[in-house]
């Protein structure tokens, strides 16, 4: 499978909670993948929401969603992000989410209307509660 869009998590917990732009989320899910950061936080989100570990990992499996590894180069090119991040809040997570995507070279998917302010040329910012 070719992977078209790279998630953040706030685009999975949409699609699992069946918040706004979940429906445009579920469209791209088979060309979709997640970095392995973002996956860590979909499960914690979910465990907070009262999920055991195991269930969480299950739901996670259930979307057949393609997991890519944070590499080396990842880390660094997230780094740079982290004067955006210090400006605009982005977490750790945001940071990996957009090195996966620059990285790659796709679009990435959020809820998160902050990243619209970023003012990156890459990569591609789609807010999935826009459309």
């Amino acid at each position: 499978m070719a992977v078209e869009y790279v998630l953040d998590s706030s685009a999975v917990l949409s699609l699992l909670f069946e918040e706004p732009g979940h429906a445009y989320v579920e469209s791209v899910l088979d060309t979709s993948a997640i970095s392995a950061v973002n996956l860590s936080e979909v499960l914690a989100k979910l465990g907070r929401n009262g999920a055991d570990p195991r269930q969480a990992v299950s739901i996670m499996d259930s979307l057949s969603l393609t997991v890519l590894d944070w590499t080396e180069e990842m880390a660094s090119d997230a780094s740079d992000l982290s004067v955006l991040g210090w400006k605009y809040g982005l977490s750790l997570g945001d940071r990996a989410c957009l090195a996966l995507a620059r990285s790659i070279k796709v679009p990435a998917l959020t809820a998160d209307r902050a990243w619209k302010k970023l003012g990156l040329a890459e990569p591609q910012i789609i807010l999935i509660r826009n459309l």
